[in-house]
């Protein structure tokens, strides 16, 4: 027979940053990437940004793997639908312990950036821990299904959620899209923004640089 049974232990991660976190410093960026990817790499996305008013942190997904036959690039993934609350909680703990390495007193605003698979974290994030964020922004993903208005009456009236996504984006048909945009509209109400540009699945760069204002 078998069963299947649980064990607990300490386990370390890395994350990216990128510039310094100064008095100058008006935007502090928490952006998850999506899946295939490292931190590393993309938190480049946001080396266009004016680099002493922004500082950018790139948590990283903890799963990783290698992409293609050729077992030379490497990739990582936040979730699977295996374990996912047990997962959903270790990823969040993580999450929670790059937040007191970096942003425990900080004042300067924070926004929130998922992309992809990185939109599920974000929101679940900010959902179980009441993150008080200037700005939320889902990226070309999916919003968790658990998730419900009452999660995000918190946010402070000034808040702001952008959902963006290219017209053109391979993995969002018109049935998602309409789905995603009224998901959005009965958790975020009123605070929520729907940005459409020009372009597939990728990240936006120019909105970066718009949001960065």
């Amino acid at each position: 027979m078998i069963v299947e049974k649980e064990a607990s232990y300490t386990t370390t991660n890395t994350y990216s940053t990128l510039n310094a976190l100064t008095e100058k410093t008006k935007n502090v960026w928490l952006v998850f990437h999506g899946m295939g990817y490292l931190s590393k790499y993309f938190i480049n996305y946001f080396s266009g940004l004016n680099a002493e008013e922004n500082y950018i942190i790139a948590p990283q997904a903890p799963s990783k793997y290698y992409q293609g036959k050729s077992f030379k690039h490497v990739g990582a993934s936040w979730l699977t639908r295996e374990n996912t609350a047990m997962e959903t909680q270790n990823i969040l703990n993580y999450v929670d312990a790059v937040f007191e390495n970096e942003l425990s007193s900080v004042k300067s605003k924070l926004i929130i950036l998922g992309y992809s698979q990185g939109v599920s974290i974000a929101t679940r994030w900010v959902a179980s821990r009441k993150i008080q964020c200037d700005k939320l922004i889902l990226h070309s993903g999916g919003i968790p299904n658990e998730l419900q208005t009452q999660d995000f009456e918190f946010l402070k009236p000034t808040a702001q959620v952008i959902y963006l996504y290219g017209d053109k984006d391979q993995y969002i048909t018109e049935a998602r899209e309409t789905e995603e945009k009224l998901k959005g509209s009965k958790l975020f109400q009123n605070r929520l923004k729907i940005e459409v540009f020009e372009g597939i699945h990728e990240v936006n760069r120019e909105f970066l640089l718009k949001l960065s204002k």
